[in-house]
């Protein structure tokens, strides 16, 4: 058969360097059964596993199901639409102005299809996976082509190797959105493969044409940095704002940023020179150390992620359990920042001047570091790497005080000590962590939320109102852009980012248990599925999910088959990446069966359903992109068991 996969309108532009693995993709329904058990013990792997239960209980679909399977289907047009607008549909390269800068350089034009991965691994449409490829394809060759004339390090390709020359972490993480979750639509394409290695060579020290890592005193040598190494001397504004550009005739709407001539867009970055030395955005860089050990489990992956954010660790506790914002080229606190813990570009005491207004801004961007510690959660189960960002919360808000007769908290820290004080705590991350967590002692400290609202009973309407929330998202970005009056050459590659259509976040919280976080983060979730007749991932057609509730040692899930004629079989994996490990199952209250396993599969009948209540231990198992049906490789991959499961007490 054919190496193209088609999609359901007939056109066909998957990548063709997709692995024998991966072509399991194109077998579908009972003929790759028959194919795939002729075939013999070659690919005796690809079968799927016995159901552990058969279920034939009547359910009419509820509201959120229909409205659920509505919202995942709408996804097919309306993205098929906005590439066709924005993209080069034989290239992939996206239609705007190619600049270098953080205001609208590299990083915003992938993002324009932000969450595509995350829709095609929820069950969206094939289509879709065929479009984020092409456009990410198209994304490297692109900016790898553009070059810069006065920024020097960019001159030879904005992009070398298929990666940023040299960027600050805040924007390599948004860069990576897209990539640092394509492993969970397709693991097995070799060249995904081969980047996701080389990349996270730049940052362990393995590429002696990136030399990015220190061993010794475990740091990254510079905020700026990238395939071609460290930036070794202060930046420039030039250096993050690009090459001069004539706004004249721009379309005010690309003007995202507020600046009205280059000169302004020079004088937003004056303030942005103190980058040599380590800081705490660099820690994005473990996204693709912890994607490089999920290929294959490779322990010196792993090691690397531990080691790196153990250092960190190491520089909170010497620095009353604050993150601090410089660390030298030594390792010392402060080192490259006249010894200031606070300093640095982004740091704890970075308030520059905004040019339009004349006022300073507090742009601290330490929050963007707690994916470091998530990273190294996911690979080791091991809680230090939670509690050390409780305890700068607590370490933080130990300095509030009384401002007009309330209480007030600090977010930033210069030469006169704590300073921008707010009327709560701080908090930053704490709904994030309790959703990796579900540690009690971490729900006390989030805000308001609907969705943990939800799942302890009080906001039952919650499905419903989100997933109707997504549906006219859809419609309004739709809207939008047949509205939108920019052109290619009067664009920038950040200024139709709001009108991308996907609308994820309800899908991945009630599917999946789960939360999307960008700026390179990893998928964190308690659920996942897998269609194990199509081969592929994400729920079956016509299948919906709503996780109703989650703990530390259990989850339950309702899954019901909208379709009245047809059976589906669904596989369910504790975690994104088999992560945790399911222990029993069991269907409306029955008795529970023994799982025991990563995953375990169910079949639905037509128009039937069922809710499951999940015993489980969670990150327990070495994560894997790999499949659930994919072989020993993976069910034999070694478990990490940390020397301590139970939360830190604090």
């Amino acid at each position: 058969m054919s190496g193209i996969q088609g999609s359901d309108d007939g056109k066909t532009n998957a990548p063709a360097d997709r692995g024998a693995a991966s072509r399991r993709h194109f077998l579908r329904g009972s003929a790759a059964l028959a194919l795939v058990a002729a075939a013999g013990p070659a690919l005796a792997a690809v079968l799927p596993a016995a159901p552990l239960f058969e279920v034939d209980t009547p359910m009419p679909p509820p509201e959120w199901a229909l409205l659920e399977r509505a919202v995942l289907d709408a996804h097919a047009a309306a993205c098929e639409a906005f590439f066709a607008r924005y993209f080069d549909p034989r290239s992939g390269y996206f239609r705007a102005i190619e600049r270098w800068g953080a205001n609208d350089g590299p990083d915003d034009a992938i993002e324009n299809v932000n969450d595509w991965p995350h829709i095609y691994q929820l069950g969206g449409a094939e289509r879709i996976r065929e479009l984020y490829e092409l456009a990410y394809e198209g994304h490297v060759r692109q900016f790898s082509q553009a070059r810069t004339t006065e920024v020097p390090f960019a001159r030879q390709g904005m992009y070398f190797r298929e990666f940023p020359v040299m960027m600050d972490w805040m924007h390599n993480s948004e860069g990576l959105t897209v990539f640092n979750v394509m492993g969970l639509g397709d693991p097995y394409a070799q060249r995904y493969r081969d980047r996701v290695r080389r990349f996270a060579g730049f940052y362990t020290g393995e590429d002696p044409a990136a030399p990015n890592y220190d061993p010794k005193h475990r740091v990254i040598r510079s905020m700026f940095n990238g395939s071609r190494g460290p930036l070794m001397r202060k930046a420039t504004a030039l250096d993050w704002t690009g090459d001069p550009i004539d706004l004249t005739g721009i379309d005010p709407k690309s003007l995202l940023h507020g600046e009205r001539s280059y000169e302004e867009m020079l004088e937003h970055f004056k303030d942005y020179t103190d980058t040599t030395g380590d800081v705490p955005l660099n820690l994005g860089a473990t996204g693709l150390v912890a994607n490089a050990f999920m290929l294959a489990q490779e322990p010196k992956y792993r090691q690397w992620v531990v080691d790196y954010v153990d250092a960190w660790i190491d520089r909170a506790r010497a620095n009353k359990d604050i993150l601090p914002s410089n660390v030298g080229l030594d390792g010392t606190i402060g080192g490259e920042a006249g010894g200031k813990w606070y300093g640095g570009t982004y740091g704890w005491g970075f308030s520059p001047v905004i040019p339009m207004t004349g006022e300073r801004q507090d742009r601290n961007r330490i929050p963007f570091a707690i994916l470091g510690f998530f990273n190294a959660y996911l690979l080791t189960g091991n809680d230090k790497y939670l509690d050390a960002w409780r305890r700068m919360a607590d370490s933080i808000n130990s300095n509030g005080k009384m401002v007009n007769g309330k209480m007030a908290y600090p977010t930033m820290y210069g030469d006169e000590g704590w300073y921008s004080f707010k009327p709560a705590k701080w908090a930053v991350g704490a709904e994030e962590l309790y959703l990796v967590s579900l540690n009690p002692a971490d729900r006390a400290r989030t805000a308001a939320s609907p969705f943990i609202d939800y799942l302890e009973g009080r906001n039952s309407a919650f499905p419903v109102t989100a997933l109707r929330e997504a549906l006219a998202h859809i419609r309004d970005t739709g809207d939008a852009m047949r509205q939108d009056k920019t052109l290619p050459d009067t664009r920038f590659v950040d200024t139709v980012m709001d009108q991308n259509p996907a609308s994820v976040g309800a899908l991945t919280m009630l599917m999946q248990g789960g939360q999307n976080m960008h700026r390179g983060a990893l998928q964190f979730s308690t659920l996942r599925y897998f269609d194990p007749i199509a081969g592929r991932p994400g729920i079956p057609q016509d299948v919906a999910a709503l996780v109703d509730s989650m703990t530390q040692d259990s989850a339950a899930v309702t899954l019901v088959n909208c379709s009245p004629s047809q059976g589906r079989t669904v596989t369910i994996q504790g975690g994104a990446y088999g992560e945790h490990q399911i222990m029993t199952a069991a269907i409306n209250g029955g008795v529970a069966k023994r799982v025991d396993d990563r995953s375990f599969t169910i079949r639905l009948a037509p128009g039937a359903g069922a809710r499951l209540q999940l015993k489980m231990r969670r990150f327990v198992n070495a994560p894997t992109l790999n499949f659930p049906w994919a072989g020993p490789a993976v069910d034999e991959a070694p478990r990490v068991i940390t020397e301590d499961k139970k939360p830190a007490a604090y």
